[in-house]
This record gives C-alpha cells, sequence and structure tokens, in this order.
C-alpha cells in the first residue's frame, strides 16, 4: 500500500482553521493525510485581548481560550502542536519538510503557511497555556495601579484599550498619542476618525494628534516628553499600541525573493508563493495592499482550500484567483460602544448600537469558540 502524502497547514488561526476544515471534508484520506500545525496547544480569541489583560470580574479567560481538539470534529486530520524553525524543498522541488524546534521533521506534499501575526505588549499571549495567567495577572496589576496610561498609537489597538480602561477604571487618566492628523489611517472616512475621536474624549480619553514618542520610558519611571514638546509629567504607564508584525521569519529559510521589507509573504493571484506551486500563503502574512483584519481571512480560505483540491486534482488550469476584500473594521469603544466602517456604497458608517450587537458586547466569543467546535 502506498503511504499517504502530508498536506500541511501551519497555523490554527482563523484563516488556517477554516482550510484546514473545508479541506478535512473533501480530500482523498486514503491519498493525503491532513495536519494542522500550531505552535499553541490552544487558540485564543484575539478579539477579546484588550479587555482580557484590563478586566477582572469578567473571567473573560473562561471562554476566550479553546482547545484544538475539536477543530476537525469527525473528519479526518491531525493536529500537531510544535514551532517551525525553518522550511526545505527536495531537490526535485516536489514536496519538502518543515523543521520543528523539537527537531521533528514533517514532510509535506503541499503546504500552506498561515502562522498570523506576533504580538508585543499586553495583547502578546504566551504560547505555553501554562503562562497565561501570569501574563493576565501581571497586565491587570500593571493597569489597576498606573494613575496615568499613555497608548502611543491612535489605531484600534490603542482605541479599544483605552476604551476598556475607562470602563474599568472611569476616573483613570488615560492618553493616545497618534502621530497623524486624525486617529486611525486616511483609508477610513474623516466622518469615521472624527466620531471615534469625539466618543473618547466624550469619556474622558485625551487624544494627542501630529505627535509621538521616541522610545518607551523605563519601566517604573514617570513622566515622558512627546516629540513636539509636550510634557506628560504623571505618565507612569507607557506601551506602544500598535498592530502586530507578520510570524514569518522561518519562511525566510524557502529563500529567494520570498519576503518583502516589511516580512510579509510575496504570493500571486492563486494565493501561491512564486516559484513553489506547492506551497500556499492565507491571512495577515500575506502581501496584500488590503488591511490585515480576521474578517478577511474567510476569503483567502476559500481561495486556497479550492486551490490546493485543484492542485492536487491535476486541474491547475482551475486555480481561483483572490481579488482582494472590501474594507471594513469594527471598533469598541468598551462593552456599550463603538464604531464600524464599511467601503461600500461609497462608505457606510455605523455607531454605538452597531458595535454593541456585533462585537463590543460579546467580543464574538461565541462565533469565535463555534469556529473551534466548541458550540
Amino acid at each position: 500500500m502506498v503511504a499517504s502524502k502530508n498536506v500541511v497547514i501551519v497555523g490554527a488561526g482563523f484563516a488556517g482553521t477554516a482550510i484546514a476544515q473545508a479541506l478535512s471534508k473533501k480530500l482523498d484520506n486514503n491519498q493525503y493525510h491532513l495536519i494542522l500545525l500550531n505552535a499553541r496547544s490552544y487558540a485564543v480569541d484575539t478579539v477579546a485581548t484588550a479587555r482580557l489583560t484590563v478586566d477582572t470580574t469578567e473571567k473573560l479567560e473562561d471562554r476566550a481560550f479553546v482547545k484544538l481538539d475539536r477543530i476537525f470534529q469527525k473528519q479526518p486530520g491531525e493536529i500537531k502542536v510544535g514551532i517551525v524553525t525553518s522550511i526545505e524543498k527536495t531537490e526535485t522541488g516536489a514536496g519538502g519538510v518543515l523543521v520543528l524546534r523539537s527537531g521533528e521533521r514533517v514532510p509535506y506534499e503541499v503546504l500552506v503557511l498561515a502562522s498570523g501575526s506576533l504580538w508585543d505588549g499586553p495583547l502578546g499571549i504566551p504560547e505555553d497555556e501554562e503562562d497565561v495567567p501570569n501574563h493576565l495577572a501581571s497586565w491587570r496589576a500593571k493597569y489597576s495601579t498606573a494613575k496615568h496610561v499613555v497608548l502611543v498609537g491612535g489605531g484600534a489597538v490603542g482605541i479599544e484599550i483605552a476604551g476598556e480602561l475607562k470602563d474599568t477604571y472611569p476616573d483613570k487618566k488615560v492618553t493616545i498619542i497618534q502621530r497623524g492628523e486624525k486617529l486611525f489611517r486616511d483609508i477610513y472616512s474623516d466622518k469615521f476618525r472624527n466620531g471615534m475621536e469625539s466618543r473618547l474624549t466624550a469619556r474622558g480619553v485625551n487624544v494627542i494628534l501630529n505627535d509621538s514618542i521616541d522610545e518607551l520610558p523605563a519601566e517604573g519611571a514617570a513622566g515622558i516628553t512627546t516629540r513636539g514638546g509636550r510634557q506628560l509629567p504623571d505618565a507612569d504607564l507607557v506601551l506602544f499600541a500598535r498592530g502586530p508584525r507578520p510570524n514569518t521569519d522561518f519562511i525566510a529559510s524557502l529563500g529567494g525573493d520570498i519576503l518583502n521589507n516589511q516580512g510579509y509573504v510575496k504570493v500571486k493571484p492563486t494565493l501561491q508563493l512564486s516559484g513553489h506551486d506547492n506551497v500556499f500563503a492565507a491571512g495577515d502574512i500575506i502581501e496584500w495592499k488590503e488591511q490585515k483584519q480576521a474578517a478577511k481571512t474567510g476569503s483567502h480560505a476559500a481561495i486556497v482550500a479550492a486551490n490546493v483540491l485543484s492542485l492536487l486534482g491535476g486541474s491547475t488550469s482551475a486555480l481561483k484567483s483572490y481579488k482582494g476584500s472590501p474594507e471594513l473594521i469594527l471598533v469598541t469603544n468598551g462593552r456599550n460602544g463603538g464604531m464600524a466602517y464599511f467601503s461600500f456604497f461609497g462608505g457606510i458608517t455605523l455607531g454605538d448600537w452597531f458595535a454593541r450587537l456585533l462585537k463590543s458586547k460579546t467580543l464574538m466569543i461565541p462565533m469565535f469558540r463555534k469556529g473551534y467546535g466548541y458550540n
């Protein structure tokens, strides 16, 4: 009997999990063995991490973390926990091998890279599950004891942390410093950007625009001076509230011009890597002119899953192309507020009621748990 060949997906985030579930229903398990490889033994609802690290009452950690054991349900597929350090191609170019930190080598016929993002600061949830309680307790204590929290970055990360702080500590001083002339990037409408600023200032958040800081002060030190000369003498907890970086260092081992200068994976419209037709990429790690958001991963996953099946079936002419997704954003302002923006129909802006209905109240935890088989 001929041994089955591995189809390996690296990353059990939103993109990787969706691709794995789609393939598990359609792959011929007499020919192919599906492996979903993840650095953690669990998944975390990244939408919930701002509140997770601030709030001390909801015990969100009981719901915002799930094991990976129910991803495949009754469909074929293997969950493997390990950290990939490099990728080796075979001399013939057909397939390759993933080298794990443990020394284990995992061969593949087709590889899907969906390794996601690496976060710093409070949103940098540890890889080892046993380290999570200390991480949450540490940041909750820092926020609790701080007299003045300064968040450097006026995008979704800084805004959502500010909103959670104002929910939990209404009287605490909170400042957002944004280097641009408005909050967020200019791909969003002025109505959305100005509306979010108004909602924050109404809650007592100090918003400083057109300014920044060069480096974080030493831990425990109080007081900062911005580039523009503004002094915040009582600022005793200052953190960069910015987006993540792509988790792609190991992918550079494929050689050539695989990554761009920011570390994103260069892909063709079919979401294949140039020169590596049996390697696909999806999710936050791909170089594509769109904002990195979980809402877009469903579109990536559908293309990759369909193209993997076509490739294995020998129908390369049937490969589908990804054409991008509309821009949308839904940002919380605590449990009861927030704003949303959708780029279609000339730009649609929605306010607190919509944010509360879809995200602010539940942080989409029920949807997250359902995606991992925990209904």
